[in-house]
């Protein structure tokens, strides 16, 4: 699995397959299914279903199914009251026949997000109220190795800090073990105050006050600011962004991924901004920080870059 020690696991399922979601689905919560397309295919679909009765058939929040005939298209819907309602139809599609895949849905409290591969695929507003969802059946021609369950909060031995922060507990300091390195992701996900002005991430060096990448953005402003501080004092701040994605009192999900040359910043599944290195020796860089105006639900690492 990309995501070390999901909350629930399913191992090599038979296909058809129907399994029960522990507790069901919570914001901020991903969904991964690993697998391959077999190169007969002509089509495969997950369900996200509220149980699992087949007669009168269980309500399907989120009808996933992609569709290999020409034109190849991935068809979502909504099943309530044994009738489909309106179809949604992506013309593109990311599956190969004979090859193998990642998929992952993101849970959001107002839609899902999917991710096919490292890339965005589509979204999917929600029909049908989260919490009735307890169910996810897999059908079709797919060869599935693992389906995994990342919850908001994990264990301690999840984490790359040294403490696991309790939801809400902000601030927050953590210490990245080993320092970063290329290829390290770190996940934020929390929830804005209503009234909320800003908030910021930073990523440190505990040996020295430099921080090497400062997220800050300012709600009330509309503006997301990103600076370094080095040798005490601050840089030249870059706010440049095609749009600011925070809204008071909204969840939102933030991955800072480390490459070489830069970090690479997502925001609630889409890729936000690059923020060029302005410290080289990443291992030094090994404290997380986070201040402001938020609740906090999760904070993890190495969750690999989903949406960019």
């Amino acid at each position: 699995m990309s995501v070390t020690n999901p909350r629930q696991t399913f191992s090599n399922p038979t296909i058809p397959f129907a399994g029960t979601i522990l507790g069901g689905l919570l914001p901020g919560e991903m969904v991964l299914i690993q697998g391959s397309v077999p190169s007969d295919a002509d089509r495969f679909q997950i369900d996200f279903t509220c149980g699992s009765s087949v007669k009168p058939r269980a309500d399907v929040a989120f009808h996933f199914n992609p569709r290999f005939q020409k034109p190849p298209c991935i068809v979502c819907n909504t099943l309530q009251k044994e009738r489909w309602g309106r179809e949604e139809i992506l013309h593109q599609m990311p599956f190969t026949t004979g090859a193998e895949f990642e998929i992952i849905v993101l849970v959001l409290t107002d839609q899902f997000k999917v991710a096919v591969d490292g890339a965005h695929t589509l979204e999917y507003k929600h029909r049908v109220a989260l919490q009735r969802v307890d169910t996810i059946t897999i059908s079709g021609k797919i060869s599935v190795s693992a389906v995994g369950v990342l919850s908001l909060l994990r264990s301690p031995a999840a984490s790359p800090t040294e403490q696991e922060p309790e939801k809400n507990s902000v601030p927050f300091t953590g210490e990245l073990l080993g320092g970063l390195r290329v290829g390290r992701s770190i996940t934020i996900r929390g929830q804005t105050n209503q009234n909320a002005d800003r908030f910021c991430v930073n990523l440190r060096m505990s040996d020295s006050s430099d921080i090497a990448l400062h997220l800050n953005p300012r709600l009330k402003k509309g503006v997301f600011v990103r600076n370094s501080f080095l040798s005490q004092r601050w840089g030249p701040e870059e706010t440049s962004s095609s749009a600011f994605p925070f809204t008071a009192g909204q969840y939102f999900e933030v991955v800072i991924l480390c490459d070489p040359q830069q970090f690479r910043v997502a925001v609630n599944g889409f890729h936000q901004l690059d923020y060029k290195h302005r410290v080289q020796e990443l291992k030094r860089v090994t404290q997380l920080e986070v201040l402001g105006d938020f609740l906090v639900n999760i904070i993890g690492d190495d969750i690999a870059g989903l949406y960019f």
